[in-house]
């Protein structure tokens, strides 16, 4: 009878992968759901980002709108807020090379199906998110089904 090989662990696999492309390690992607605005997903976010810094974690808002919610409002003190990009008289976006630049552990981008401002490096905010995971930043974001 034969017996076949033991697989490799696929952690292993993606760790040796890496090294042999050179990479450095990507960053991870946490998503809060919801089926619509207002449900809590922005929330639910800072509670965790909180814990996060609670724990040692090096955290960042990005950009997040509190839409005028006072507990939105009162959730985001006690956390680091980069400016945002001018890139109109009235329109301020997500400024993707201060978040590269200031190199945050985790770094919170709100409503991951926005489409950005003429004038933004990329034209929608998952591709911004992508170039913070590639830069190896863990990112904490926010989408509502109907953007799915």
């Amino acid at each position: 009878m034969h017996m076949p090989k033991s697989r490799p662990a696929p952690d292993k696999t993606l760790r040796a992968m890496d090294n042999v492309s050179g990479r450095t390690s990507r960053g991870h992607l946490k998503i809060f759901f919801g089926y619509a605005p207002g449900v809590g997903k922005t929330r639910a976010m800072l509670w965790a980002a909180h814990a996060a810094k609670e724990r040692g974690v090096d955290v960042v808002v990005g950009c997040v709108r509190p839409n005028e919610q006072p507990q939105v409002m009162e959730m985001l003190g006690g956390l680091e807020q980069l400016p945002g990009l001018q890139v109109g008289p009235a329109v301020q976006e997500f400024d993707i090379d201060a978040a590269i630049a200031r190199r945050p552990q985790l770094i919170l981008v709100g409503e991951l199906a926005h489409s950005n401002a003429e004038g933004c490096r990329h034209t929608r905010r998952y591709q911004d998110v992508e170039e913070l995971l590639k830069a190896g930043i863990d990112v904490y974001t926010t989408v509502n089904v109907q953007n799915i």
